[in-house]
């Protein structure tokens, strides 16, 4: 019902009127190499579906950064996974990962509703992630469109897109490896 009220209030900040569904979080964590990861980020963290997936996932002393800008969620994931650090803002990755004693991260998993948000948005937290992401680090997002495939494959190789059709609305998993050669982008502010 939070879901439901929080995206009638604000439709663009929110892509969906249901949280992920269980079957797109397993697909989502289930790209990712947990023996490679050591510290990893969620943009758009939301209710935790997909957090508590990562928790389970992830090796002891992962580091693990999220980031929910709505405070009602925020606060509800400090206390769901107090030994993750949470954040407000994902146009404030990279410093949140400077924050932790980190250059970068090994995998960025994202539940933004990327075609919701202005251009100017989208890409500043393109940039953001492009920044905090290592080498040939993984970038795994959903989303309810494949529009973000033109931006994305820029600056990643996109190894695969997965379509989870158990999710309301069904999504596609963008599984994206960061290319060695990326483009360096500037960070503003």
């Amino acid at each position: 019902m939070i879901f439901l009220y929080k995206f009638i209030r604000k439709p663009q900040s929110i892509g969906s009127v249901t949280p992920s569904s269980r079957f797109l979080a397993d697909k989502m964590v289930d790209s990712a190499s947990w023996p490679e990861i050591n510290s990893i980020a969620e943009l758009g963290a939301g209710t935790g579906v997909i957090t508590k997936a990562i928790c389970q996932a992830a090796a002891p002393g992962t580091q693990i950064l999220l980031f929910e800008k709505d405070s009602h969620l925020r606060k509800q994931l400090r206390t769901q996974y107090p030994q993750s650090h949470t954040y407000s803002e994902a146009r404030l990755l990279h410093s949140a990962v400077r924050q932790h004693g980190l250059d970068h991260v090994d995998c960025i998993i994202s539940g933004l509703p990327f075609a919701n948000f202005p251009k100017q948005l989208r890409d500043e937290i393109v940039n953001q992630v492009v920044q905090s992401l290592k080498p040939g680090g993984l970038f795994i997002a959903f989303q309810y469109s494949l529009q973000m495939k033109k931006q994305l494959s820029g600056y990643f190789d996109i190894e695969m897109i997965r379509f989870v059709l158990l999710n309301v609305p069904p999504a596609f998993v963008y599984v994206c490896r960061k290319k060695h050669d990326a483009p360096p982008l500037p960070l503003e502010g």
